[in-house]
């Protein structure tokens, strides 16, 4: 006997019962999927674009030598990609449970803000902008504290994630 899978999005629905309605859940789940293949090819090409940097710095003049701003490019690079990843990870699981992960969605704009703290270039940026970037940190570090304090019922079990992580 096979079992029944939960209600992917009820909210979008494939079954109400005004055609029109079933119509545009129809079109704004194919959209989710279209979003999600287009950041599989922003993913690959941001890998691309880190190879490039990479080559690019190690190729130049003095040839295998790296500066410091250089290897904080590098950083940038590579957490873009990794926040790329994160949001197709976040789009997977819209697409693959009814439960939208907050806290999935959280680390993802702690990694962004992270990158931009990491590139942030403190002896030409106004020091109300510090203060601003140190509010989003505090506020999104406090959010996934509290986040991760409460024990994530079945439901919120990612498919994604090693049974450690959840």
């Amino acid at each position: 006997m096979t079992q029944k899978s939960p209600p992917v999005h009820d909210e979008l629905s494939t079954n109400h019962e005004d055609k029109t309605v079933r119509i545009l859940h129809m079109a704004i789940r194919l959209c989710v999927r279209v979003l999600s293949a287009l950041m599989v090819v922003v993913i690959l090409w941001g890998v691309a674009d880190v190879v490039y940097v990479i080559s690019e710095k190690l190729w130049a003049e003095p040839r295998f030598l790296m500066t410091v701003n250089d290897i904080f490019d590098l950083f940038g690079a590579f957490l873009v990609v990794l926040i790329a990843i994160e949001i197709f990870i976040n789009i997977r699981m819209y697409l693959g449970s009814d439960v939208l992960p907050v806290s999935l969605v959280i680390a993802t704009a702690l990694m962004a803000i992270a990158r931009k703290v990491i590139v942030l270039d403190f002896e030409t940026t106004d020091a109300d902008y510090i203060l601003a970037i140190a509010a989003v940190v505090l506020a999104l570090g406090v959010t996934h504290w509290l986040l991760s304090k409460e024990k994530p019922s079945e439901t919120e079990k990612s498919p994604l994630l090693p049974e450690w992580r959840q």
